[in-house]
């Protein structure tokens, strides 16, 4: 029998952690610490599919088994909701995106020794973990890291940018910042790679916002049947399992609602699923995501009002509020301090909350839970996987 110590959970940044409270990194729940410092494996630690694993910043829970992952995803949003003295009355199980399912990711590239490194930020560090393989991207973003390595090798000099990835309706959406594109035979080279790779977008950011050198025809995303602008930039869900996991959450809790307030409402994720059954108002900030949601439910004729409106500087009041029967909130990862507040002034029988950051959210579940709403049920959702980044839908009740 090994003498040492078991780690007993993973913690919010990734590493083991044993009874006494040491931290491991790269230790999964029952593992043994030995008394010179090594690990012995236990019956959840996994073998990491992928070679950049402990270089690469983007994962940091390859070392755990299905298992041990659902674990820690649960564990992040009970522990936040424990932490501001909430229980949830039901806890579901998590959902996790499966491998080579991200379509859409932020990489890095830049040249150091002559060579172009391309992929995501070291852990730790903002040098950058040239990437060689990948389990989490989709495969059709990651079959242009070869051909954007050509690409920005034939820049001159040093740089550093920014590659946005999107897997939209017509293909692939690349976005670049931070590179400067000078005279014909640059311009050209551009529109080569755009076109040899048959992208539906390619955007260019030399400092005044993106602008679109190639795109064929409109970029789209289909949102719960509807065809919506994607503008340069704009959120969507990291994969497309898990925006169905939480949308499926929302339309279930909601069914029935007649009237849905949709908040931070982006380009309609939610607002055209619960549409229909429901009239819904979405409300957004983000002019050009706004303008996306507002012309495709005109074009699809679906039941939604798109507003204009910022709801960290102007939260919908009270009397607005209780216009509705129902109020669906998708802030950012700051959270929706101030809606909440007015949420708790209002007679809102029904409250839908997803938000992509436990800690935020238990503080506003704080908010609502003092302000006579019940937690009814909360299903995490792990759609980075093996990252510690971790989302959910919740539900909150008014007690009548």
């Amino acid at each position: 029998m090994s003498l040492g110590e078991e780690i007993v959970r993973v913690a919010a940044k990734g590493d083991g952690v044993t009874a006494s409270g040491r931290h491991v990194p790269g230790a999964a729940p029952g593992d043994v610490v030995l008394a010179d410092g090594s690990l012995e494996p236990g019956p959840h630690h996994a073998t990491p599919p992928c070679r950049h694993f402990g270089k690469c910043g983007s994962c940091q829970l390859q070392h755990l088994d299905e298992e041990a992952l659902a674990g820690f995803v649960a564990d992040r949003v009970t522990n936040a909701a424990t932490g501001q003295g909430i229980e949830p009355e039901r806890i579901a199980t998590p959902h996790l995106s499966p491998q080579h399912s991200r379509r859409r990711a932020t990489l890095h590239a830049a040249r150091a020794g002559g060579k172009v490194l391309l992929g995501f930020r070291e852990s730790g560090s903002h040098r950058v973990a040239d990437m060689a393989e990948c389990a989490v991207l989709a495969p059709e973003l990651f079959a242009l890291i070869a051909p954007l390595r050509k690409l920005l090798a034939a820049q001159g000099g040093k740089f550093s940018a920014d590659v946005e990835l999107s897997l939209v309706e017509q293909g692939v959406d690349v976005g670049l910042k931070g590179i400067t594109v000078e005279g014909l035979a640059q311009t050209e080279a551009m529109l080569d790679f755009a076109r040899e790779n048959a992208l539906a977008r390619l955007t260019l950011d030399q400092g005044f916002g993106p602008e679109a050198m190639w795109e064929p025809e409109p970029a789209t995303v289909m949102l719960s049947g509807v065809s919506v602008p994607l503008p340069p930039g704009a959120f969507l869900q990291a994969t497309q399992d898990g925006e169905a996991a939480l949308v499926a959450a929302a339309c279930e809790w909601l069914d029935g609602s007649e009237t849905i307030a949709d908040l931070f409402s982006g380009l309609g994720t939610f607002a055209f699923a619960l549409a229909g059954p429901a009239k819904v108002l979405a409300v957004e900030a983000a002019r050009e995501a706004h303008l996306a949601c507002k012309g495709a439910a005109a074009r699809a004729e679906r039941p939604v009002h798109a507003m204009h409106r910022d709801l960290f500087r102007n939260p919908l009041q009270p009397d607005e509020l209780n216009r509705f029967a129902a109020v669906l909130l998708d802030p950012p990862r700051a959270g929706a301090r101030e809606q909440v507040a007015r949420l708790t002034e209002s007679n809102v029988p029904r409250v839908v909350y997803i938000s992509c950051n436990p800690s935020s959210w238990a503080r506003d579940a704080a908010t609502l839970s003092a302000g006579g709403y019940r937690l009814m049920e909360v299903r995490p959702v792990g759609q980075f996987r093996w990252s510690t980044h971790v989302e959910l839908a919740s539900l909150f009740v008014r007690d009548s």
